[in-house]
């Protein structure tokens, strides 16, 4: 698949690339793409919930009336859970919800997210650029030549480059990322890719790994 390069500023620059066939014209796996999403939420996810059940409630453990006589259901204590302030059942306890993923499921994971994106002709290449100073009225710009200001948007860099990283922070509905950090989750989230032509080659190189 050929897709044309643009510039910095959006421009079409006349040049095209093609797409590497055994990344953007494979078979998407789905399963694949849900385990390493399901991945990535699970571990943000601090596990930190606590409820207090009846034993780690601080209440008078004496029984609070008798027993019969009184036409309604018996009561040992004040800290039981059908009352207010009394112990939880079965309330949450702190726990760690990530869980492993095969490197190679990962991968595939990654690969199928670009496929799709390339077959509905989501992905746009770049230039290598960077900008002369942090200035998001510049990347604004980018986005509007692209057509791509209302969509949510993930531009791929080869590295870290601050101006443009800083550029994007404040733009809603975009994202700024390195090939060696892009994730499923992250492709799966844009509607439009963005990818600068030395990242695409190192996006070759790390899922060939």
């Amino acid at each position: 698949m050929e897709v044309v390069v643009y510039n910095s500023k959006g421009e079409d620059t006349g040049k095209k690339v093609t797409l590497p066939e055994e990344i953007f014209g494979i078979e998407p796996n789905t399963h694949a793409i849900y385990l390493d999403v399901k991945q990535y939420l699970a571990n943000q996810r601090q596990g930190t919930h606590k409820a207090k059940e009846r034993a780690e409630i601080n209440h008078s453990t004496r029984k609070i009336k008798k027993q019969k006589g009184t036409g309604g259901a018996r009561a040992g204590s004040i800290k039981s859970p059908v009352f207010i302030g009394g112990g939880r059942i079965f309330g949450p306890r702190p726990r760690d919800y990530s869980f492993k993923l095969n490197k190679k499921v990962k991968s595939l994971a990654r690969i199928s997210a670009l496929a799709v994106k390339a077959q509905a002709n989501n992905v746009s290449v770049l230039e290598d650029f960077t900008f002369d100073a942090p200035k998001t009225k510049s990347y604004i710009e980018m986005l509007s030549a692209l057509s791509a200001s209302d969509r949510k948007t993930l531009l791929i860099l080869p590295d870290v480059d601050k101006n443009v990283v800083l550029s994007g922070r404040n733009v809603p509905k975009a994202k700024v990322t390195t090939a060696n950090q892009v994730t499923t989750y992250d492709l799966m989230n844009a509607d439009q890719l963005l990818i600068s032509t030395e990242a695409l080659n190192r996006l070759q190189t790390l899922l060939e790994k």
